[in-house]
């Protein structure tokens, strides 16, 4: 018979054990919407393959995602929407039956979605849609002749390659309009400014992001160094005058657009840092890190304001510096201010609030790799190794009177001048992000 000490060991580690394990909350499972699978080759490369990114257009017209090696498809969202609905969620996307309209050569229908599928000439590590404003000038305001007018309806999306060139194609009809060459490694992340002037923003393993302006023929206008490793994604803030760029070494910087200096150095992570968004109206700022963690930071002060684990419990600094299964991998914020999505190695999609330290949903998925809200934030975008992409609906909660509040006055005035108002101090409360 085990002894009396035997038992209270037992017990003893069975407390323990139950202290450290999370509580089981019954997470809601997200409605998955639709799947485009990618086609495989019998003998096709699985190296080369993966969906680095995927990409909703500013106005909703096109969904677009590399499908592996030197291939971007470009779909119109609504139909590929309706194909959803009237063949159900699988969609091979070389199936016959079910395939989009192509784009054709006729002029009077240029503006009409249509399919795309663009031969890159090497493979696609990340793309962008940029639309312009016509009365958004160039910055470069002494030239006074340039190859290409871009209209209202301009649509363009970029696309970052493995051998440090980026090209620029015509949503619209699928042409090349441009090819920018000055990087010397992969251009792992590309990023226009949100204000229309087609101001596009790379970042390479070179170590460099380097800013480029669309109106005058992609001219070079700027190389923003200061990384020490390479660099992995980038993001403009809503009003397009804030940068931030994330990377390896724990790096997360912050640049002030209009004169083209660091702002700050954010530190906290314990990892390589690989993805970053702005919360719609700039307060708030999102970044993902192999460390396990997703941190939400006021981007004005410095603040770290929300921590989201995937692993429990958390990792000391030395194991989350390490290989520790639980790497995040992307993270997005919804177009609502209120739910970020997370993509972590642990065959999860993560939908969060704001205001919550635990998921709001849930979502299986292996070996993904990127996530992206749709323009209306009622779908999530996730792209997998195998060049595929998966689809789900987002959460849908109606927003407090407070949240609604902050949105409002964050989305004209930083941390600082929301702390100056000359108000009383709940109301300053109530009008700010808090820890």
């Amino acid at each position: 018979m085990p002894s009396y000490n035997a038992f209270s060991f037992i017990l003893a580690f069975f407390f323990l054990r139950r202290s450290l394990t999370p509580p089981r909350l019954e997470y809601m499972r997200s409605r998955t919407i639709g799947e485009l699978l990618a086609p495989a080759a019998p003998f096709d490369k699985k190296c080369g393959r993966e969906n680095w990114t995927v990409a909703f257009a500013p106005d909703g017209s096109y969904f677009a995602w590399s499908q592996g090696h030197r291939t971007v498809k470009l779909v119109p969202w609504s139909q590929c929407l309706q194909n959803f609905l009237l063949h159900g969620t699988k969609n091979v996307t070389n199936s016959s039956s079910l395939r989009l309209p192509r784009q054709n050569s006729d002029g009077g229908q240029k503006n009409k979605p249509r399919e795309h599928i663009i031969d890159c000439g090497d493979i696609v590590w990340s793309l962008a849609f940029g639309s312009s404003v016509p009365e958004k000038q160039s910055r470069c305001v002494n030239i006074e002749w340039h190859r290409f007018r871009f209209g209202q309806d301009q649509l363009l999306l970029a696309t970052g390659l493995n051998n440090g060139r980026i090209k620029i194609w015509d949503v619209y009809t699928g042409k090349l309009l441009l090819n920018l060459v000055d990087h010397t490694e992969v251009v792992r992340d590309l990023t226009f400014a949100p204000d229309g002037s087609l101001i596009l923003v790379s970042a390479s393993r070179d170590k460099t992001l380097r800013v480029w302006d669309l109106k005058d023929d992609g001219n070079m206008m700027k190389v923003l160094r200061g990384h020490q490793n390479w660099v992995y994604s980038c993001a403009f803030s809503p009003d397009s005058s804030m940068l931030c760029s994330v990377g390896a070494s724990k790096a997360v910087f912050l640049w002030n657009m209009d004169k083209y200096t660091m702002i700050r150095k954010l530190e906290g992570h314990h990892h390589d840092v690989v993805a970053c968004d702005f919360s719609p109206d700039g307060a708030l700022l999102a970044t993902a890190s192999y460390d396990t963690r997703v941190y939400i930071w006021d981007p004005h002060n410095g603040d770290i304001l929300m921590e989201f684990g995937h692993l429990f419990p958390p990792p000391t600094p030395i194991f989350a510096g390490g290989a520790n299964d639980r790497w995040v991998r992307s993270v997005s914020f919804s177009h609502d201010g209120l739910h970020i999505a997370s993509l972590a190695d642990d065959k999860m999609v993560r939908f969060w609030r704001i205001d919550e330290d635990y998921p709001v949903q849930v979502a299986p998925l292996s070996n993904g790799l990127c996530c992206a809200f749709s323009t209306d934030g009622s779908v999530l975008a996730a792209g997998t190794h195998d060049g595929s992409v998966y689809f789900w609906a987002t959460p849908r909660q109606v927003p407090s009177l407070q949240h609604l509040c902050r949105m409002s006055i964050r989305r004209v005035m930083p941390t600082q001048e929301v702390q100056e108002l000359p108000v009383p101090s709940k109301l300053l409360e109530f009008l700010s992000y808090r820890i």
